[in-house]
């Protein structure tokens, strides 16, 4: 059974960092692109970083370039978000997505504020 569980969300104060993990099961994330989304209240879901199968080659979203870096741990099967710099508006739900069969975790809430 394919689960995705994310974890390390929690309220941090801006210019805070913060270490986003996402555990996979049921497949091995080395052959899967995995990506990490967001999504604000009130807004659409939006790509905030992936990490492609093999290579590793990554993508980052505009607003997340040189502060957010993801990453992998394939004896973990464990895919990871670094946030540095956090500003409030990164505040959201992260969700981690298998992108090669589009498989999502729940979420978890990160919030951004004094």
């Amino acid at each position: 059974q394919v689960q995705l569980v994310e974890s390390g969300g929690g309220l941090v104060q801006p210019g805070g960092s913060l270490r986003l993990s996402c555990k996979a099961s049921g497949f091995f994330i080395s052959s899967h692109g995995m990506s990490w989304y967001r999504q604000a209240p009130g807004k659409e879901r939006e790509l905030v970083a992936h990490i492609a199968e093999i290579t590793s080659m990554t993508i980052y979203g505009d607003s997340v370039k040189g502060r957010f870096t993801i990453s992998r741990d394939n004896a973990k099967n464990t895919v990871y978000l670094q946030m540095n710099s956090l500003k409030p508006e990164d505040t959201g739900v992260y969700y981690c997505q298998d992108a090669t069969r589009d498989y999502w975790g729940q979420g978890t809430q990160v919030t951004v504020s004094s």
